[in-house]
């Protein structure tokens, strides 16, 4: 079977990074986190004073973007790829409710969008890749030979967030979880550059009545049928 690019959107929440992990490990393919990279630009952001409750100094952070440096390096004992920002290791940082709150803000930004593209880009050429984010399907890779958008209702996908973050020790409610689902959703879908859309030709997934096992096997059956 030829290798192909598998191009996983949806909003946040969906379960994107699960079932792309999945699908990688079955097929042998690469992984690629998007949402991971953008998450670690909104921690450099915090860490620098760049962006607080009050304020965003995002001409700032664009003059900063040469000194961000992303890279995802393979955990054999995890079975996945962890992020590293400048060398070091900030996977767990970047998983926070607090990072959260920032992250669709930091993707509003065209000069980090541009930056960021382009590097996945890079990491598609030799094919053979799953990535999932928000654009993979629409400017990523817009010639992907299957795109899928994920789905499931904001409630659902509270449910989902919040029980994984009490699970990490995190101290969070379901109502504070839920309020920035939503919020999420919002800047997504209205931001200017490269809005949260369904690619005209992905097949869109809800997975709210959907357990992992089902969701794999459908997802796999796709792939497959795309792969000949």
């Amino acid at each position: 079977m030829k290798k192909i690019i598998i191009a996983i959107d949806g909003f946040s929440s969906t379960g994107k990074s699960t079932i792309a992990k999945q699908l990688a490990n079955h097929l042998g393919y690469v992984y690629v986190d998007t949402g991971a990279m953008y998450r670690a630009v909104a921690l450099f952001a915090m860490q620098n004073g760049y962006i607080n409750p009050e304020s965003f100094d995002s001409e700032t952070l664009v003059n900063a973007l040469p000194d961000i440096h992303l890279q995802f390096r393979y955990n054999d004992a995890l079975g996945f790829a962890e992020m590293f920002l400048n060398d070091t290791n900030v996977e767990s940082e970047i998983r926070t409710l607090t990072v959260s709150q920032y992250v669709s803000r930091i993707a509003e930004i065209s000069e980090v969008r541009a930056k960021l593209v382009e590097q996945q880009q890079k990491m598609g050429q030799s094919r053979g890749i799953v990535m999932d984010g928000r654009d993979i399907g629409t400017v990523v890779f817009p010639d992907a030979e299957l795109k899928i958008f994920m789905n499931s209702s904001a409630e659902t996908r509270a449910q989902r967030r919040f029980e994984e973050l009490i699970a990490k020790g995190q101290n969070v409610t379901y109502n504070e979880v839920l309020k920035n689902v939503q919020e999420r959703d919002y800047m997504d879908s209205n931001r200017e550059d490269s809005p949260l859309i369904i690619a005209k030709d992905a097949i869109e997934i809800d997975n709210s009545n959907l357990d992992k096992d089902e969701q794999f096997e459908q997802v796999l059956e796709l792939a497959k049928k795309a792969m000949k």
